[in-house]
């Protein structure tokens, strides 16, 4: 059973005690041991616990005083910080779930949705990928073409950013895949030493430490 290093946030206090219970009781997340680290009540006492306390898992609410949700997550990743974020919140808006996904968050959660959604989003995230509460389009009213468009500026942007050559960029996005060293090499017609070499050069360019750090900078840089 895997152990989450959890922070949660939420300016609700009876709703941040219901949370804690639910997460702490564990009874119906069979796959993971929620461990509470830290609590707040406002974006402001959130962003001075996440510079001194490591966690693996942060679930927030996206309207909290003094500083927001969004300015959280813009903190995140202005801080590189290698943490996977869960928005738990009631907004439906498109708008405000496309600059959610465009400020960084890993997953998006409608809190009517209930614990199986909250608990749906997490497993998806842990396992690299991105989440979405059913009944929720962050792409509406955005043009398919201009995606496209600003999805390939910003890969080509980071790319020169950080100097990764083409097959680092290929190695990259197979690891979002999930492969193992041996799946990709065999995708790419090269031996496991070369494509260790390779991750190990794409970690020291992108200043992470393991394969979820790679796979949330990929995400977040729409570079998959």
């Amino acid at each position: 059973m895997k152990t989450l290093k959890t922070i949660i946030a939420d300016d609700h206090m009876i709703f941040l005690e219901g949370l804690k219970t639910v997460l702490r009781r564990n009874i119906y997340a069979q796959d993971f041991q929620f461990l509470i680290v830290g609590e707040a009540a406002n974006g402001h006492d959130l962003i001075n616990l996440l510079k001194r306390q490591p966690a693996d898992l942060l679930i927030f609410d996206l309207n909290m005083p003094q500083k927001d949700g969004l300015e959280v997550l813009q903190f995140i990743r202005h801080s590189h910080m290698d943490i996977l974020t869960l928005a738990l919140t009631m907004y439906e808006s498109p708008k405000i779930v496309r600059s959610a996904f465009k400020a960084g968050v890993d997953a998006y959660v409608l809190k009517d949705k209930g614990i199986e959604a909250l608990l749906a989003g997490i497993r998806e995230i842990v396992a690299g990928n991105t989440y979405v509460s059913d009944g929720i389009n962050p792409g509406n009213g955005l043009p398919r073409a201009k995606a496209r468009q600003s999805r390939f500026l910003a890969s080509d942007r980071f790319v020169k950013k950080h100097s990764l050559t083409k097959r680092e960029l290929e190695i990259l996005q197979l690891i979002t895949q999930a492969l193992s060293n041996k799946e990709i090499a065999k995708a790419l017609f090269i031996s496991d030493q070369t494509v260790s070499v390779h991750r190990k050069n794409i970690m020291r360019k992108l200043g992470v430490s393991n394969t979820a750090g790679l796979v949330k900078i990929a995400y977040d840089n729409s570079l998959v």
